[in-house]
């Protein structure tokens, strides 16, 4: 797995941010936001194609990639911090790509500044309550009772196999069989770095958060109804396919793309995402703004 190489910001808090960027400043911007235990690099393989047309930026979550951890970590945290980088690069209006725990980082960005979104990329990233299945009962027992047995249980996924099962948990062998090993064990290297782990629970925690705003998240999507294009892996272990409905019920409009692929898609489907990717900021940036 080649690492796309990194640039650097320093946070107005002392913490270091890296990131990606690619593409003329000047062309439509796409905002990147990684999952978890990802970083920049789950984009490695779309990122050369959107730089043709698009002014790629992709970060490292704080505590995650070659981005240090904050002393306070949330989801709202992280968007700030997002917010200080497209300061850095002078970025204006921007396609916001929303995957996993990058869907509330995205998501607080676009909803503070939901003029400046030309539309929303989603790819496997849960903004309803349709997309928790069975295996969620320990965290939304935890979320309703947050003490430490409930913490316990709700955190058993903070191994290597948990790491592990992110890229291949439901996903057909033949299919799995293409995603290499490196990716889920840099993935776990990164981890076991100090304040990694405790950056998990604390966002697992603000993940209740989050999902406590699914009806204000709702009635944004509804009311602004940005630009979108869903690309969804139909073997994602971790959110229910009845997601995906949930989406094109609040953006009706939304082109929607359901690939033979799982929760980490572009490890198996880069080639087929980049293209819809490319048509739809080619598209979006093409389109007569309408009123809202």
């Amino acid at each position: 797995m080649d690492a796309a190489p990194r640039k650097h910001l320093r946070l107005s808090g002392g913490t270091k941010l890296a990131f990606v960027s690619a593409g003329d400043p000047a062309a439509p911007a796409v905002l990147l936001m990684h999952g978890f235990a990802s970083s920049a690099d789950t984009f490695r393989d779309v990122i050369p194609a959107l730089a043709e047309v698009a002014h790629v930026i992709a970060p490292d979550l704080p505590g995650y990639g070659a981005s240090e951890p904050l002393e306070q970590p949330s989801f709202d945290a992280f968007g700030e911090a997002v917010f200080e980088l497209l300061a850095h690069l002078n970025v204006g209006p921007r396609h916001v790509y929303l995957h996993d725990w990058g869907a509330p980082v995205g998501l607080h960005v676009a909803m503070k500044e939901p003029d400046a979104v030309l539309g929303l990329i989603v790819q496997n990233a849960n903004a309803h309550r349709s997309g928790f299945g069975p295996q969620w009962a320990d965290t939304l027992t935890y979320w309703a009772h947050p003490n430490a047995k409930n913490e316990a249980a709700s955190l058993t996924f903070l191994n290597y196999e948990g790491v592990r099962a992110q890229y291949v948990e439901g996903v057909p062998s033949d299919v799995a069989a293409r995603i290499s090993p490196e990716v889920w064990e840099e993935d776990w290297r990164i981890m076991q770095l100090p304040g990694r782990m405790e950056t998990q629970r604390a966002l697992l925690l603000d993940y209740g958060k989050y999902v406590a705003r699914f009806g204000e998240i709702s009635e944004y999507l509804a009311g602004r109804q940005p630009p979108a294009v869903m690309v969804w892996g139909r073997h994602d272990a971790f959110f229910e396919i009845d997601e995906t409905v949930s989406w094109m019920q609040d953006l009706p409009r939304m082109e929607s793309h359901v690939l033979d692929g799982g929760h980490f898609l572009l490890e198996t489907h880069a080639a087929p995402a980049a293209a819809i990717f490319r048509k739809f900021v080619a598209e979006t940036a093409a389109a007569p703004k309408a009123g809202r």
